[in-house]
């Protein structure tokens, strides 16, 4: 923590004074002024897990991994299956899928089909190409994500403000969303803070505010900072910012502070309003005993609050540019291979602390997820380490990473944790050496498997129990659109495995995918409805058109959730995918 420094209260014009508790930046508390206006209704409500849910603590006291009252100690996973959909791809009004009424629908919808996974890529701000492995931050979660339908439920903001915006269908628009979507989520943000501290109504919401800003100061406050400069200098690229901020001098933070206490608060409503309707979903889907299967990318976007933050743990320069960069070598999908532009770890420096960033990364991550797939998983043991002055990936190195340091820490601080290692593309004997020692169930992938013969390790017949299957990923085409592109040698493959396709082989690999030992199975939704090509949600090394499909309006249909659960039951896998075996074999005699 960096020493205290005093700043000024910051007048926000008014008569009524309200305290934001937070620490900024080691500052005093920031004190702002508001105007009281009339009193207002509100349906703000925070659901508690009905499950009982508890958060273990560590030996500093801080949560551990959240779990639920029936999760198996160890963290081992039972027969289950799910299906991948991103927040942003449901048909929500406003433009693009959000936390509102069509991710309540969607699980219900999991409900019916007696799925008991939904996986999520990254919830954080996007950055730049709008990729959610590209965040802003790696513990806030995006704010178009928020719905505004429910804060014109809560009395945030009225519902005729809202009329207008982009309806349910079609793909996102991300310029027309930060355009006509943003400014109504500060707008609400800023009728929360002006009202909160005053109108009775909102008395428990507004306690609930403060408590969120105290227990989530670690990372809120540099967020709200950071997000706050990104629009002020019209570019998240902290290293263009002036010397005194982009180097975090204390002088010039409370100068910042003092003059944009506001904008920090509404930044930091604004996250509020992002757990408040993150934990209501995942209150319902833990209801119908649905896991969230999230996402952590190893590496963090350059531009972030977190390399502004904690340089000192990042290979940067004197001038606190990077050195070398993460990346991958060419591959199938780039023969120049992918040069991702992240800035590497000093895992020296991390190890000599403990990991304790990562410790909070993950720390983090238990909060928002019941499942984490840790991203890329194969830099654990071995990153592609590129010079930050190469326009390609071809000259980088491979280097050693402290993975069985890294992990033995986390458990330790965390307990057992509940990780599906993304291990595809080139593993070598030491990357499965690493995750067979950690326990962690590994990824396969049917659509890879239908190569030589060496591809065969995505086919079902080589499975073990350890393992996630699934028919294609949020990186692959659609399995419809896969096999359009498919050669004459692969389709005879597949063939020879499911049976004659007649052009439509996305059940047939489904049933596939579900019928194998693998512990759980994940279909992505595009699969589930048999859309092709124009539903693919990201093509790699394409630096353009990615991440914008949505879910079109009216497909969760009866018919295909009885056709699921029909699968599901032949197949064994109706289970909560963290319930103890116990539990599960005194269900099954009942």
């Amino acid at each position: 923590m960096e020493k205290s420094v005093s700043a000024e209260p910051v007048t926000l014009g008014g008569k009524t004074p309200f305290i934001l508790r937070v620490l900024m930046f080691g500052l005093k508390p920031v004190h702002f002024k508001a105007e009281a206006s009339s009193s207002f209704s509100t349906s703000f409500e925070v659901v508690r897990f009905k499950t009982c849910a508890r958060v273990s603590r560590s030996e500093d006291g801080k949560p551990c991994a959240l779990k639920n009252v029936g999760d198996n100690i160890a963290m081992e996973f039972q027969r289950s299956s799910g299906v991948l959909l991103h927040i942003s791809s449901l048909p929500s009004y406003g433009g693009i899928g959000d936390l509102g009424p069509a991710a309540h629908q969607f699980i219900e919808f999991l409900a019916s089909a007696k799925q008991h996974v939904w996986q999520v890529l990254p919830l954080c701000p996007t950055g730049f190409g709008n990729s959610p492995y590209a965040g802003s931050s790696a513990f806030a979660g995006n704010p178009y994500l928020i719905s505004l339908e429910y804060l014109v439920d809560w009395g945030w903001i009225a519902g005729e403000r809202i009329e207008g915006l982009a309806g349910r269908g079609g793909n996102v628009d991300f310029e027309q969303v930060e355009k006509k979507k943003l400014p109504l989520l500060y707008e609400a943000a800023g009728n929360f803070l002006d009202r909160g501290p005053h109108d009775p109504e909102l008395a428990a919401q507004w306690k609930r505010f403060e408590e969120f800003c105290g227990a989530e100061s670690s990372w809120l406050t540099d967020y709200a900072m950071y997000a706050e400069l990104r629009r002020r200098f019209k570019t998240g690229a902290w290293t263009q910012w002036p010397e005194p901020i982009r180097r975090r001098e204390p002088k010039a933070l409370a100068q910042v502070a003092a003059e944009a206490g506001r904008m920090l608060a509404q930044e930091q409503a604004l996250q509020f309003a992002f757990a408040v309707q993150w934990t209501n979903l995942r209150a319902l889907a833990a209801g119908h005993a649905i896991r969230i299967l999230g996402d952590v990318a190893i590496f963090v976007n350059m531009d972030s609050a977190d390399v502004w933050t904690h340089p000192d743990i990042f290979e940067l320069d004197e001038d606190l540019r990077p050195i070398h960069i993460a990346g991958v070598p060419p591959d199938y999908f780039s023969p120049t291979g992918q040069r991702w532009g992240n800035p590497l770890y000093r895992w020296d420096v991390l190890a000599a602390r403990g990991f304790d960033w990562w410790v909070d990364r993950i720390r983090r991550s238990c909060e928002l997820y019941d499942l984490i797939r840790l991203d890329h998983f194969r830099g654990f043991e071995s990153y592609w380490s590129i010079p930050a002055d190469e326009e390609t990936a071809i000259n980088g190195k491979w280097v050693k990473a402290p993975g069985l340091e890294l992990f033995r820490a986390l458990e330790a601080a965390l307990g057992p944790l509940p990780l599906v290692a993304e291990d595809l593309g080139l593993i070598t004997p030491e990357v499965d050496a690493l995750r067979l020692e950690l326990a962690m169930p590994g990824m396969r992938v049917l659509q890879f498997g239908f190569g030589d013969k060496g591809a065969h390790m995505h086919l079902p017949h080589q499975f073990v129990p350890g393992m996630v299957a699934y028919t294609g990923t949020h990186d692959n085409d659609t399995t419809l659109g896969w096999w359009r592109t498919l050669g004459k040698r692969e389709r005879l493959a597949a063939e020879a495995l499911v049976g004659p396709v007649n052009n439509r082989p996305t059940w047939p690999l489904i049933r596939a995918t579900l019928g194998s030992v693998a512990e759980i199975a994940i279909v992505p939704v595009q699969d589930l409805l048999e859309f092709g090509s124009e539903a693919r949600m990201n093509t790699p090394a394409v630096p353009e058109g990615n991440w914008s499909w949505r879910v079109p309006e009216g497909c969760w249909e009866p018919h295909l959730a009885a056709q699921v659960a029909a699968i599901v039951d032949v197949t064994d896998r109706d289970n909560d995918p963290l319930e103890t075996p116990q539990t599960l074999a005194e269900g099954a005699q009942a």
